[in-house]
């Protein structure tokens, strides 16, 4: 039950990976759950399974697998990311479901192919299905068999493919198990029923008793169509369309498919006879028949593979006889393969020629294969060739081509025989009609009345005028004769499938002769009824939304029909449990409920008894809400099923607005109000419900009411929607005292706005200031943003039914109906006749108070209709009124006109619009402008159609009067290069213009020049030119050359507007109209030059235009340089013409002068400094024409041109959003180029690092998993680059970024923790001059030094809220109360949370800090509270303060506390809470207090004395109780002060790294060993420091370590880092430190270590121990050698000093004190060797002298130990001893000095052996 504990408390995703099949059998159970509750199919909840769907399928064991491919199968129902999994999935049903013996198992796995199926992924089920049939296994070879036939059932042939499967049922037949071969022949049936015969000949090669059988079953089936049973989700919507179809096309059966594709190509070329083109040239006649009878042989295959043919068609031209042999092979799989231009150009012109043959043989042969090539082509293309032979000489060849002509004619369509066609045919016919042989009349007639048949009598006969009657007689007894036998060429059309528009009933309906006439007038209908229906075209009756519309009124049935009808569909138990008292058995009457109408037809719902049992007792006023839950959900089931009609919905809207504002029932019931929408529509459903939540008190109601239905008209669009009604309650809603509603209705205005534009803010002109000012700033967010597509309703649907219609008339209908939303009001009745007279009454008071009054019932109107009465007779006439004022305010009129008035301003253009031109005029400046302005206005709704149009314009430019034509011809050239096309009346002002090329003013002079070029564009130069010739001689010859400038810089004609954007973004094409190429190429070609170098004519001069385009490089260096030194001057001119210069610098990008280049970055690099002082921003445009071609030289090899292109970046940085620039660096990281992948990378890194998660697009999840793919890189570069910016991620969001960059390998990951490890997660301090911009740090040098260096932009606050402190191993015992919150520690240089009041000490009493103990003072008074870890708990929370006292105090009263150890429970339990606190100070240090001027630096100094101080308390101590984590960071946290050159700047820095030493020491002394030693292979590439302090104490302490964890340790890091990656770091010292760390092991262990290994999974392949071996190998060598030399020499001391014993009796004490300091030295030489050897008194003496010298060493005399022993301890130890060298126990010794020292030698440890 333990276990069970532990896995039951992990999130579900979490158990369905757990090891123990219990918890993965209980996270599906809740999966599955989880599944069935969301509603939303884009949650975000459905992204964290996304992973795990595989393994719920792929489950091993079965119980769990069940419910695993349950949960499976309502996530792919359900998730909107289904579709991303169904390649794994299937493949895991494949392998692993179908297998199963178990029946439920394979019932599910099947049903997962088929909803896989349904959200649209035919292709890849049929393809893993397909892979699912070459499996061992019979059963799942069978299981897939029985998949297919039911996805081909349901689904039918349309959806899913049958060519794959008849290629495949051969196969089938041909398996060794019957039940595989039963299912084929059922699925080969099921095939049968959709393709019919076509399936016949790919069947003929079976065994003969199968194909007898299936003829049999063939014979069975009915002869009408299948019909589909199962749709997609995009079909849903027109599913019952889709059955209505089938069953009127129940009685026909046209299986539309080719028997021809189901064939399987062969490949001939290769199988030709090597030598078969020199046979074919050769002379004898024998050798060409052999040839082209092997050539026969390999055609004779149906159906041929596509090739290159042209080499073998070349072949055969020159060989007449071969078309013989040919022409069969064209017609059964030639004409397939060949293209038309391979038809048109080698074969036709051959056979034609081939024609005068004379034998009948040959010409029958070469006119089935002319036939069979026509079928590969189109008679337009043939059309050259036969008219070329029509006047040839000889008559056969004019025959045979006429008769060709005929039957080519017959077989195709009037499409195929344009007008452009039929005229040069009829000629060469005529001609052949009277020609002298009667063969080529017969064939001539033949052709006309084939002609005739085709494209009509009325299209033929204006041709044959000229015939005499017998001729006529004849053309039409040939017609009569050819339509006669119709029928015959229908069936040979019908049996081979023409190319080109040949045949086929989609083109038959398009033809002219085929549509009615009638319907034309009827395609225009629409238009005009568009508005006022509620959304959706009405095209001939067909469409959905007329059937509906007759649906919509239901007369309103009684209680007891309602129950009756009821009865009759539902359940008699649920319509009981509906009303009962018992709340449960009415949520069981509900679930019934619904699942009885989910089997229901459509036609089966009784919509309105289904709405009043709902509403039965208690109905809405339903008190449980689950209950009401499963109401509303059945609601929307029935709308959504049933046809739902608004009588039916007027029972239920009521009761919905009600709970809509339902915290736990609010969102079913917008769903069921969505529904009622989708079948009621939209406009009436929300007019309802708007007005019905007006009536109600509830602003909850009132404000989520206004929510739905901003997303609803999202959802159906905005078609048929009552304006004026809904600005009604929009405007009462934007009055109510309740915020949230307010709110609602402010952005149901914004999404109003999406569809109205501009217009819709005049409603809301009269609102409150602080209430327009919010209404302006959602209509700025929805400002550039287009309205989405509908996805519901029946805008949807006639979408889907009008796919064919021409999208561009889609829009301009679309923008039409939302200027015909607006509501306009009919002013004509208000302007009166006494209004008109004040506006045209002498005196200018009255005059101007008719004008208020106008004015007034403009504004008051809004929008008004185009009948204005007389009111532009009375405006006119103010135009021209001798009081100025009066004439603007006129102006401003017309001006307010215009915007209320709309599209329908077109029709007061000539008599109001043309007269504003006259007032151009005028002298006044204010006047002008005014003028300009309206003009302006009035062009925004009418265009610049009407003004072009007629004499008016020209003849205002004809007066003499220097304003008007000087303002005119500005305002011409304004509007006129906006334009595409002009009427033709606008060349009645080239005269005009002309005139004012030569006015005395030259403020006119120079506009007409200007325009010039305009007028041009739109004319063309030759009829300005002629028109130039009506002029005077002096005056044509000036203007002549007017016009030749003018010709060289003609600007383009602006590109064509494209269609509006669909939802998703689509890049658009390259060719965006006929003269403009969008700015994207990976090379560039001659016409972007040239586009680019007409388009920058106008902007630069002529001189410096040449330099630009220049073919030589040093010309563009010239061009650079000047544009260097003007570059200040004409900043303006720099800034109007910004996109083409940066387009022409991207050209440079690809010049191989580096010279060149260099001074193109110089130039780019003063630009973009120049924009940033400017505070100019990049349009999109101008960014995405320059920074994709950048991104290239970020791989340039040269490194100053990366390095001045890493300046150029981190400058458009500063004008162009950061986060607009990651997507064009993310697409440079697909490149090739591992040099700019890693660039990019290092960009990325820094961009996230000025700039947050932010800058990543599109999401941060899905840039960050781009972005790791580039660690598994085989460029060492890119994997550094990729692993410094996940980095720089971690720094930024910690943990969270494992989630981000999703699942890795383990190679991968492991790399990725490792550099997470190895990088400082301290950041570098702040810039000391935060104003100073300094260039950015890149990722890359992260990892430079041992501290991590940010970008100096980042602030150090935001800096130090990024530490993350590792957590300790073990379980915390602080309460959480009391735990540290880094971010609220470091967040501020100042405690944020009060504390309670400590001892306040005062910092001059603080004497200096003696090193490495800090001086110490009594306990203060806060430690005498009750709760000593409460106290302790929150000093330690003051030692990270920002305030350098606060933490010396809480440093001292910490140490104070460690000292006593008053409370020694508390303080263990707080070890690993002080030591991150003391972590974080000295982070904080180095981080903010380090770089700090204001901080005095022996403050420093002291707060350095006090932490080490401590620490070295703690250690004394505590050292064994700290966490390995905690040990890690306070490692490398004192490494890193003693690396920091600005410690030893300190006046005692010195001292401070001497203390860090011995405390790094004592630390290595006094800590858990094993803990240490992993820190040091963790930190193994920080220097060698911390591993030789660790190594000098691992012979006193290798008995305590754990060296399984070690060993383990250091082989993940050899995995990371194997031995050739090591060797390529520029610094060897993390090779030589693992080199060394491992000798010591080995030295000290022995072998023994390689029995450590338990840990490390496969030994074998592990690195280490092939290392360990070959080091103990080596030991040992050398270990031998050693004991060799010293048995040799101390063998030569013990002779010596026995020798001299026996001779002399003299002790030689020297050799004994050598052979003492040996024995030292090298302990684990056994002595007992040499010992036995000698005499019992010489070993004693030897044994004596040896006990003598330890005495001696140790300090210590033998006389008192021996006086403290007792005679007992004597004879035992005598024993022993005696016991130890083999002698008898009963014997005694006589000497009892030697006896004595025996024992003492015995007992002590110096000599025992090993």
């Amino acid at each position: 039950m333990g276990d069970d504990s532990e896995w039951m408390k992990l999130p579900v995703d979490q158990k369905c990976e757990h090891k123990v099949w219990k918890a993965r059998l209980t996270g599906y159970e809740e999966a599955l759950k989880l599944f069935q509750r969301i509603d939303d199919e884009k949650s975000p909840e459905w992204g964290k399974f996304l992973g795990l769907i595989k393994k719920f399928v792929t489950e091993s064991n079965a119980v769990a697998q069940l419910k695993g491919l349950e949960a499976a199968l309502a996530f792919v129902e359900r998730a909107h990311v289904a579709n991303r999994t169904v390649g794994e999935v299937v493949n895991g049903v494949v392998s692993k479901v179908f297998n199963q013996p178990k029946a439920r198992a394979k019932e599910l796995g099947s049903d997962i192919c088929l909803m896989y199926i349904e959200i649209e992924k035919a292709e890849i089920v049929q393809e893993e299905l397909i892979k699912g049939l070459d499996n061992k296994n019979p059963k799942i070879v069978l299981a897939c068999v029985e998949t297919i036939h039911r996805a081909l059932s349901e689904f039918g042939a349309k959806t899913f493919s049958v060519k794959s499967i008849v290629k495949l049922l051969p196969k089938l037949f041909e398996s060794r198990e019957k039940p595989v071969r039963d299912e084929a022949k059922l699925l080969a049936v099921e095939v049968y029923k959709w393709i019919r015969d076509a399936l016949r000949p790919s069947l003929q090669n079976i065994n003969t008793v199968q194909l007898k059988e299936l003829e049999e079953e063939w014979a069975k089936v009915p002869s009408g169509a299948p019909r589909q049973s199962r749709f997609l989700r995009s079909q849903q919507d027109l599913r019952a369309k889709y059955e209505q179809q089938q069953q009127q096309a129940e009685s026909e059966v046209d299986p539309q498919v080719d028997p021809y594709e189901l064939l399987e190509p062969v490949e001939i070329l290769s199988k030709m006879p090597k030598d078969f083109y020199e046979k074919t040239e050769a002379k004898k006649w024998q050798e060409r028949k052999e040839a082209l009878e092997a050539l026969d042989a390999l055609t004779k295959n149906p159906k041929l593979e596509a090739g290159d043919y042209g080499d073998l068609v070349r072949a055969l031209k020159k060989v007449p006889q071969c078309f013989y042999d040919l022409q069969l092979n064209a017609l059964l799989g030639w004409h397939r393969v060949y293209g038309r231009s391979l038809g048109h150009m080698l074969v036709v012109p051959t056979i034609l020629e081939k024609f005068k043959e004379k034998k009948a043989q040959v010409v029958q042969a070469l006119a089935e294969a002319i036939d069979a090539v026509f079928l590969t082509t189109t008679l337009q293309n043939l059309s050259e060739d036969i008219l070329a032979v029509m006047d040839n000489k000889n008559p056969s060849i004019k025959q045979q081509a006429s008769l060709f002509l005929a039957r080519s004619i017959r077989l195709s369509t009037p499409s195929a025989l344009p007008k452009t066609l039929v005229k040069p045919l009829c000629c060469a016919l005529l001609k052949q009609v009277n020609d002298s042989a009667p063969e080529v009349r017969e064939a001539a007639f033949e052709v006309l009345a084939s002609m005739m048949k085709v494209v009509g009598e009325r299209a033929i006969n204006p041709f044959l005028t000229d015939l005499d009657k017998a001729k006529l007689d004849k053309v039409s007894c040939t017609f009569h004769f050819i339509a006669f036998h119709t029928s015959c060429f229908k069936c040979i059309a019908d049996k081979i499938a023409l190319a080109g528009g040949k045949k086929g009933p989609e083109k038959e309906k398009s033809a002219p002769n085929v549509q009615p006439a009638p319907e034309a007038p009827v395609a225009g209908v629409p238009k005009k009824a568009k508005p006022v229906t509620a959304g959706g075209k009405q095209q001939g009756g067909k469409s959905k939304n007329a059937a509906e519309t007759k649906e919509v009124t239901e007369t309103e049935l009684s209680m007891e029909v309602c129950e009756e009808k009821a009865a009759a569909v539902l359940p008699a138990t649920c319509i009981k449990q509906l009303d009962s008292a018992n709340w449960k058995e009415r949520l069981a009457g509900m679930e019934e409920f619904l699942k009885a109408v989910e089997l229901m037809d459509k036609n089966e719902i009784p919509c309105q008894a289904l709405v009043r049992m709902l509403a039965k007792k208690p109905g809405w006023k339903e008190t449980n809400f689950q209950v009401m839950q499963l109401k509303l959900q059945a609601l929307a089931l029935v709308a959504q099923k049933g046809r739902f009609s608004k009588t039916s919905a007027s029972l239920v809207l009521d009761a919905l607005v009600d709970k809509v504002g339902d915290v736990k029932c609010g969102g079913k019931a917008k769903e069921a109000l969505t529904a009622i929408g989708e079948a009621c529509s939209l406009p009436w459903t929300a007019e309802q419900v708007v007005s019905m939540a007006f009536t109600q008190k509830n602003p909850k109601n009132q404000a989520e009411t206004l929510s739905w239905l901003s997303n609803a008209v999202k959802e159906f669009g905005f078609a048929g929607i009552n304006v004026k009604a809904f600005i009604t309650h929009v405007k009462t809603a934007l009055g109510a005292t309740n915020p949230a509603v307010r709110t609602a209705a402010i952005c149901l205005l914004g999404v109003m706005y999406l569809y109205m534009g501009a217009p819709l803010r005049m409603f809301f002109e009269d609102e409150k200031a602080a209430l327009l000012s919010q209404i302006d700033a959602e209509f700025q967010k929805m400002q550039g943003q287009t309205p989405p597509a509908p996805t519901r309703g029946s805008n949807k649907r006639s979408e889907d039914q009008e796919k064919g219609e021409n999208p561009e008339e889609q829009e301009e209908e679309g923008s039409a109906d939302v200027v015909d939303l607006l509501p306009r009001v009919d002013i004509s009745d208000k302007i009166t006749e006494e209004m008109v007279a004040k506006i045209g009454d002498k005196n200018w008071k009255i005059r101007k108070e008719g004008l208020d009054e106008m004015a007034a019932v403009i504004s008051d109107a809004k929008f008004i209709k185009p009948t204005v009465g007389n009111l532009p007779i009375a405006l006119k006439a103010r135009l021209g009124d001798s009081n100025k004022i009066l004439v603007q305010q006129t102006l401003s009129i017309l001006k307010q006109l215009a915007t209320a008035m709309g599209p329908g301003l077109k029709q007061h253009v000539k008599s109001l619009g043309i007269p504003v031109i006259t007032v151009l005029g005028d002298s006044k400046n204010t006047v002008r402008a005014a003028a300009l302005a309206t003009l302006s206005a009035w062009v925004e709704q009418t265009g610049m159609k009407e003004w072009l149009e007629g004499e008016e314009l020209s003849e205002e430019l004809q007066r003499e009067n220097a304003f008007l034509r000087q303002e005119l011809l500005g305002w011409l050239t304004e509007h006129l290069t906006t334009l595409r096309s002009v009427p033709s009346d606008m060349l009645l002002c080239v005269a005009p213009l002309y005139a004012c090329l030569e006015d005395r003013n030259g403020d006119v002079r120079k506009k007409a020049q200007d325009a010039l070029p305009i007028f041009m564009t739109h004319l063309g130069f030759d009829k300005m030119k002629k028109t130039a010739g009506k002029l005077k001689p002096g005056s044509k010859d000036q203007v002549v050359a007017l016009l030749e400038k003018a010709r060289s810089i003609m600007p383009a004609k602006p590109p064509a507007k494209a269609a509006p954007a669909k939802p998703a973004a689509i890049t658009p094409p390259a060719n965006l109209s006929a003269g403009v190429l969008k700015w994207n190429f990976s090379s560039p070609r001659i016409e972007y030059i040239e586009q680019l170098k007409t388009q920058m004519a106008p902007c630069v001069a002529k001189w410096l235009q040449e330099e630009l385009f220049h073919p030589d490089f040093q010309h563009h260096i010239k061009a650079i340089s000047a544009m260097i030194e003007c570059l200040e001057a004409e900043k303006d001119g720099v800034v109007s013409c910004l996109d083409l210069i940066l387009k022409w610098f991207t050209l440079r990008f690809f010049d191989t002068n580096t010279s060149v280049l260099m001074k193109a970055l110089e130039f780019l690099k003063l630009l973009f400094l120049s924009l940033d002082k400017q505070d100019y921003q990049l349009s999109d445009l101008e960014a995405s024409s320059f920074i994709p071609y950048l991104i290239l030289k970020m791989g340039e090899s040269k490194d100053v041109v990366r390095k001045d292109v890493r300046a150029i970046m981190d400058m458009l940085c500063k004008v162009y959003p950061a986060s607009k620039i990651f997507p064009f660096v993310m697409e440079g990281t697909k490149t090739k180029n591992s040099k700019q992948r890693a660039e990019c990378l290092e960009e990325l890194g820094c961009l996230i690092s000025l700039c947050g998660l932010l800058v990543c697009q599109p999401t941060p999840a899905k840039a960050l998993k781009e972005i790791a793919v580039h660690i598994g890189d085989r460029d060492t570069s890119v994997r550094n680059a990729a692993l410094n910016t996940i980095v720089v991620v971690y720094n930024k969001c910690g943990d969270q970024v494992y989630k981000l960059i999703g699942n890795l390998s383990d190679k991968d990951m492991s790399m990725l923790e490792e550099r997470i490890k190895r990088s400082g997660k301290e950041m570098a301090p702040p810039s000391k001059q935060v104003e100073e911009k300094i260039p950015r740090v890149p990722p890359s040098q992260a990892n430079a030094s041992l501290l991590r260096k940010p970008s100096s932009n980042e602030p150090a606050c935001e800096t130090s809220s990024l530490l993350n402190i590792p957590q300790s191993t073990g379980p915390s015992l602080v309460t959480p109360e009391f735990s540290l919150d880094v971010a609220l520690l470091e967040n501020d240089l100042a405690p944020i949370c009060e504390l309670p009041d400590l001892v306040q000490h005062k910092l001059e009493d603080l004497e200096p800090v003696a090193f490495p103990e800090p001086k110490t003072r009594p306990l203060p008074a806060p430690f005498d509270l009750p709760s000593p870890t409460t106290t302790i708990n929150l000093v330690i929370s003051k030692i990270a303060c920002g305030d350098l006292n606060i933490s010396m105090q809480a440093l001292t009263q910490m140490d104070d506390v460690f000292r006593q150890r008053s409370s020694p429970d508390a303080m263990v339990n707080n070890i690993n809470q002080f030591l991150i606190a003391t972590v974080l100070q000295l982070r904080l240090i180095n981080s903010t207090h380090m770089a700090d001027q204001r901080v005095p630096k022996e403050d420093i100094s002291k707060l350095y004395s006090c932490i080490v101080g401590s620490i070295m308390t703690v250690i004394e101590v505590f050292a064994r109780e700290a966490s390995s984590g905690v040990l890690k960071d306070l490692i490398e946290g004192l490494l890193t002060v003693i690396l920091d050159p600005r410690v030893e700047d300190l006046q005692d820095g010195r001292q401070i790294i001497c203390s860090i030493n011995i405390l790094l020491g004592k630390l290595f002394e006094k800590g858990e060993q094993t803990n240490l030693l992993r820190c040091v292979c963790v930190c193994v590439c920080i220097g060698f420091l911390t591993n030789y302090v660790m190594i000098r104490f691992l012979p006193e302490t290798i008995a305590s370590v754990n060296l399984d964890r070690i060993l383990l340790d250091i082989h993940n890091f050899m995995k990371v880092f194997p031995r050739e990656r090591l060797h390529k770091l520029p610094n060897d010292m993390a090779h030589r430190t693992l080199k060394t760390l491992l000798h010591t092991l080995c030295r000290l262990t022995g072998p023994k270590i390689l029995d450590h290994l338990t840990l490390v999974e496969n030994r074998k392949e592990s690195e280490l121990e092939a290392h360990l071996k070959k080091v103990i190998k080596s030991s040992a060598a050398k270990l031998s050698r050693d004991q060799e030399n010293v048995v040799c020499k101390h063998t030569k001391c013990l002779r010596r000093y026995i020798a001299i014993q026996h001779c002399s009796c003299v002790v030689m004490r020297g050799d004994l004190i050598e052979l003492w300091d040996y024995k030292q030295k090298h302990p684990d030489v056994d002595l007992n060797y040499f010992l036995r050897k000698l005499s019992p008194s010489a070993r004693a003496s030897v044994e004596r002298g040896l006990i003598t010298i330890r005495t001696e060493r140790e300090g210590k005399l033998f006389a008192q130990t021996y006086i403290e022993l007792k005679p007992s301890v004597f004879r035992e130890r005598l024993k022993a001893f005696r016991q130890l060298n083999g002698l008898d126990n009963k014997d005694t010794l006589t000497s009892t000095g030697v006896c004595k020292d025996a024992l003492y030698f015995c007992n002590s440890s110096t000599l025992n052996p090993i």
